[in-house]
């Protein structure tokens, strides 16, 4: 994650710089600090408001030293989702509090909080009702185990349905390590189901979440069309009752890394691009179709299938054909553990 410092006083440029230097070392951090006060490698501005219009959507995180009025105001106008509005945080430039305003679960505001106030000696303000009562909150489960949150309104039903003291459902396709006490019970009408098939409704109301490791294996002639891959592989998801929210990785073969339809796909949808040589492709094991026109083109008789099981797959949708692209799906092993922390 990067994060963005704002300051507006001395003192609020020298806790940025404590910051800095104790985060460093796992996260990027910039700090911007106003005119008058300059930090020794940082951004001076002029107006809060549009320096928080300017960096709005290339920050993971804002750590507002300021009061919180001047934070809200800088970024109400920008506002727009839970899912993708970034963490923010304020801290007075004493350093007594530092307060989780915004996407305190998905965003990770709340654990940031806790690390700011780690790194300053401030007390971390956190006003989440889940988090205050210890009760399960499951869009911070799902940000800390990667998986895709299918409906937030759902979402609100399954925490508020918790915060009542109600017995939540759970199924898994994936293993599942210290589980709650409060998912360990017998619910039919309220419940979480974490699988691939985003259609299995379990319970009444089923709170549908994506694991994150579906590896789709790709193949394309040179210069293919992006939307003839694209469309290859949502419809080869869809007939499978699969969820596109699943992908982690587009794996193919590496002279094709380059390729207008590979490179489109994977920036789409998130997919971290792996590539393979043919060599590495015809070492991998399994059961794969073979075509002598692939081989004599890449060197390898099949890149899409081989391509997934290179990258850790198994094979669940085997080797379709579309106009120029084939693509194949595998399943990379996972687990989710309830006690597991992200930002």
């Amino acid at each position: 994650m990067n994060i963005a410092v704002i300051t507006v006083t001395e003192n609020g440029v020298r806790l940025a710089e404590t910051i800095r230097e104790k985060l460093s070392s796992e996260f990027e951090v910039k700090i911007f600090c106003f005119g008058k006060y300059p930090a020794s490698e940082g951004e001076c501005f002029d107006s809060i408001g549009r320096l928080t219009g300017k960096i709005w959507g290339e920050f993971g995180a804002l750590v507002f030293i300021s009061a919180c009025g001047i934070a809200v105001r800088a970024i109400a106008p920008f506002v727009k989702s839970k899912l993708s509005d970034p963490a923010v945080i304020a801290a007075d430039d004493s350093g007594r509090f530092a307060v989780s305003l915004l996407s305190g679960h998905i965003g990770g505001g709340n654990r940031l909080a806790e690390i700011i106030g780690e790194c300053i000696g401030a007390v971390p303000v956190i006003t989440t009702a889940t988090d205050n009562s210890g009760r399960f909150s499951p869009d911070m489960f799902a940000k800390a185990n990667d998986l895709a949150i299918m409906d937030m309104e759902t979402a609100k039903l399954i925490a508020a349905a918790s915060l009542r003291g109600e017995v939540i459902g759970l199924y898994s396709d994936i293993p599942l390590k210290n589980i709650p006490k409060e998912l360990l019970g017998k619910n039919d009408k309220y419940g979480i189901c974490i699988s691939h098939y985003a259609e299995k409704k379990p319970f009444d109301i089923t709170l549908s979440l994506i694991p994150k490791n579906l590896v789709i294996g790709a193949g394309c002639r040179k210069n293919a069309d992006p939307d003839e891959l694209e469309k290859l592989i949502l419809e080869t998801l869809s007939d499978s009752g699969l969820s596109p929210l699943g992908i982690r990785f587009l794996a193919t073969v590496d002279i094709k890394k380059d390729e207008p339809a590979i490179i489109s796909f994977a920036k789409k949808y998130g997919a971290e691009l792996r590539t393979f040589t043919a060599e590495e492709l015809s070492a991998a094991e399994g059961v794969f179709s073979s075509s002598e026109f692939v081989k004599k083109t890449v060197g390898v008789d099949n890149v899409c299938e081989r391509s997934a099981a290179a990258c850790g797959g198994d094979i669940i949708v085997p080797k379709v054909k579309g106009n120029g692209v084939t693509c194949a799906v595998g399943v990379v092993p996972v687990s989710a553990d309830f006690e597991r922390r992200a930002l």
